[in-house]
């Protein structure tokens, strides 16, 4: 008997190429597929607010960077001997006033920048619960204040449409190429408890099926089905038992190579993973002949891959490799 159900995400008709740029925001599981993205070569701008979980804040965020957003000392609040913003992670946080709102600001210029020529715009929304401040405020991260300054509240699904369709109209003015991939976490929201966690997904769920089905340029990726459904076992959780191990990850990325990227960038990434694989390799007489031959093979490979793919950023692997020809120089 099969004890596993396994199921395959349906082929996108137009899929990401190396080619593409590729801005994602979201929760922590957008970094993981964010960072296989980056080892692969492709352009990827990751959260720039920092992690964001509820449709709110991230909706918020985008709509900062379509706007080019500039934010101010007014905008910043003194906790914990830190400052911070109610908008974006605790990375921006710091002790110096001007340099936490220099960094914030930097990462603003370099969203608008991205977002405005990007083919590409993941989503990966965590939960659809929202903390309120006093002034009704929604806030991305509560940087340890704590929870009696804030108001807990679960989205109606209405209220995710509405964030999330204004969201929409703006970006595809802002960016009339922009294809929008949306996606659920499988990371398990259980401090909000096991019931409210499984209301949160189905209200996340039961939106952006809604907008998917709404409008042409927008895909799903059941990141969250293929943890929830198709692996279904503790054994793929981290011993929290609350985000998917690595063995998970891997399994959805795999699945999302297949379904979301083309044929021909994932035979490149093959390519690229043997050089990968090369650049991190120890020689174990790095004077020998034999090892100076094998940094002149991979640094010509990686020289011919990077004429014919000049998009392609290889300043490291030629300067790595290339310290064959420093050596027979010298």
């Amino acid at each position: 008997m099969d004890f596993h159900l396994e199921f395959n995400p349906p082929v996108f008709t137009t899929p990401i190429q190396h080619s593409d740029k590729l801005l994602l925001v979201g929760s922590c599981f957008t970094e993981n597929i964010g960072d296989k993205l980056r080892r692969h070569k492709f352009s990827v701008l990751e959260n720039p607010n920092g992690i964001i979980f509820n449709p709110a804040s991230i909706a918020k965020s985008i709509t900062s960077y379509i706007e080019n957003k500039k934010y101010s000392e007014a905008e910043l609040f003194f906790q914990n001997e830190i400052w911070n913003s109610w908008e974006h992670h605790t990375k921006f946080s710091g002790v110096n006033k001007e340099a936490v709102l220099q960094g914030i600001n930097d990462s603003q210029q370099r969203a608008h920048d991205f977002l405005r020529t990007a083919d590409w715009l993941m989503l990966t929304v965590g939960s659809a619960f929202v903390y309120e401040l006093e002034n009704r405020q929604v806030v991305a991260n509560c940087h340890k204040v704590p929870t009696d300054k804030f108001n807990k509240k679960l989205l109606a699904v209405d209220e995710v449409l509405s964030v999330f369709d204004n969201m929409i109209h703006r970006l595809f003015m802002f960016n009339p190429n922009l294809k929008i991939i949306f996606t659920i976490s499988p990371v398990r929201h259980l401090r909000d408890g096991f019931i409210e966690n499984n209301r949160s997904k189905a209200i996340l769920v039961q939106a952006i099926h809604h907008l998917v089905n709404k409008f042409n340029k927008l895909h799903y990726f059941p990141a969250y089905e293929l943890v929830i459904d198709d692996l279904r076992d503790y054994r793929f959780y981290a011993e929290d038992m609350v985000h998917p191990n690595y063995a998970a990850t891997n399994y959805v990325w795999e699945k999302f190579v297949s379904s979301c990227i083309g044929e021909p960038a994932q035979e490149l990434m093959k390519t690229l993973n043997g050089i990968a694989a090369a650049y991190r390799h120890k020689a174990f007489n790095p004077a020998s002949a034999a090892h100076r031959q094998f940094m002149a093979s991979y640094f010509e490979k990686v020289k011919r891959l990077g004429n014919e793919y000049p998009y392609i950023d290889f300043t490291a692997e030629l300067g790595y490799f290339g310290k064959s020809n420093l050596i027979d120089q010298s």
